[in-house]
């Protein structure tokens, strides 16, 4: 599947890039040779190969939901350094 210079600055745009002339011609050159590499593998024989989530079979185990108690909004609030009408209170960063 051929990769036209349109192509990438096509997509450069839609990602808000401005490319030079320079790696416009980078890009599409190495896009090219990334398709060629992908287009080689639908070449294999996967014929009796069953299709698979995960390349390896999963290890960790997630706990199961289940419904728990919380904190009470004065056990949630015991540690904090600054609080203020029952809410934490943190520095204003805004710039």
């Amino acid at each position: 599947m051929p990769i036209s210079r349109n192509d990438v600055i096509h997509v450069a745009e839609l990602a808000r890039l401005s490319l030079t002339e320079k790696e416009t011609d980078l890009y599409t050159a190495q896009l090219q040779r990334i398709l060629s590499h992908v287009e080689k593998l639908s070449e294999l024989d996967t014929k009796g190969v069953e299709p698979t989530v995960h390349a390896t079979p999963p290890r960790e185990r997630l706990r199961n939901d289940a419904v728990a108690g919380s904190l009470s909004p004065e056990e949630a609030l015991m540690n904090a350094p600054v609080k203020d009408r029952g809410c934490f209170k943190v520095p204003k960063i805004i710039e």
